[in-house]
């Protein structure tokens, strides 16, 4: 599934409700990468994971829900969110699946076709 110009990207993770900006970066840069064929990346702490989006409309509205599957500190880890897209940010919720949820906020970086 194509993925419209405005997710497709590298997104910085630069807040979460849940966890601070030291957890964050813990071992990287955290990040939500998103493609234009509608698969990616979602990282943070020690939680890396692949993702699969879609656009999703509802009357005037839409956003980016996605789904993950991944590893936090060697353990498997998914779940699910989404995101909508402000500007040169891209605001969201996910929640892993039986366990934490966290508001995110991200900023777009330098963008280029992924």
């Amino acid at each position: 599934m194509k993925i419209k110009t405005e997710y497709v990207g590298k997104w910085r993770i630069i807040e979460m409700s849940e966890w601070d900006k030291d957890f964050i970066d813990l071992v990287a840069p955290g990040h939500l990468t998103i493609k234009a064929d509608g698969t990616g990346k979602f990282a943070f702490g020690a939680f890396e994971a692949e993702v699969a989006c879609q656009v999703e409309k509802k009357g005037d509205h839409e956003r980016l829900v996605f789904s993950f599957e991944g590893c936090d500190e060697g353990d498997e880890a998914n779940g699910k969110g989404w995101a909508t897209v402000q500007g040169n940010q891209i605001e969201g919720w996910f929640r892993f699946h039986s366990g934490d949820e966290s508001t995110f906020k991200a900023q777009q970086q330098k963008r280029k076709r992924v």
